[in-house]
């Protein structure tokens, strides 16, 4: 069970660690910290989390006459979801969530294609990773252990269920990682963010409900 204390130790070695932090109690909450940090006209690019889903705002990020270069907006062409994945890595803000966020401050997260955690460490004017408190690990191997045997497999399902993948990979009937070699495989990059990137601002929003996988 999450305590008051991992989550201010989190906090605290997040801001060392040069990332900007917010808290918010609820998804609520969360949604408007994350639309207060999108300037007026900017460019959004999206990437594949659940969590910003489940926040619903983009609908609203859209009304305002943002262009929004979302790769899951349904209906959209192969040859689309390949530019808009490229297009998200030199728009304005850049908004996701992150597979693990760690006690001792750092970003854990697996890619298949690579978009999101290229956009996450280079590009973007600014990044926004809004992450649920089922999200916290005490460490990085936490991390990793948890994408493994908790997102990887959930993420490998939803992919496979909407036709994003032709063959589902192992770990969707075996519930964990099996260090599989198949071409359906989602798992193919392993990134972890020690420190805010130089050129890169982060903006890290913790939500105190759980979101995404």
């Amino acid at each position: 069970m999450m305590t008051d204390m991992i989550l201010e130790n989190t906090i605290s070695n997040l801001k060392k660690n040069n990332f900007s932090v917010y808290v918010a109690e609820t998804k609520e909450e969360g949604a408007q910290i994350v639309c207060s940090l999108i300037d007026e006209g900017a460019t959004i690019g999206v990437g594949g989390s659940v969590t910003i889903k489940e926040l619903d705002i983009l609908d609203e990020l859209d009304a305002k006459g943002h262009l929004i270069f979302d790769h899951n907006k349904p209906g959209i062409s192969p040859q689309q979801l390949l530019d808009f994945r490229r297009r998200q890595l030199l728009c304005d803000v850049f908004l996701t969530s992150t597979n693990a966020l760690t006690e001792t401050g750092e970003l854990v997260n697996i890619d298949g294609f690579g978009n999101r955690v290229a956009a996450l460490s280079f590009g973007p004017k600014r990044v926004i990773v809004a992450a649920g408190i089922n999200k916290l690990v005490p460490d990085v191997e936490a991390g990793i252990e948890r994408v493994k045997n908790i997102a990887a497999p959930m993420n490998a399902k939803r992919l496979f269920e909407v036709g994003r993948l032709k063959k589902a990979p192992p770990c969707v009937k075996t519930g964990h990682c099996i260090d599989c070699r198949g071409p359906e495989r989602i798992c193919t990059i392993t990134n972890v963010t020690n420190r805010r990137p130089f050129l890169t601002d982060i903006h890290i929003v913790i939500i105190k409900e759980e979101l995404g996988y």
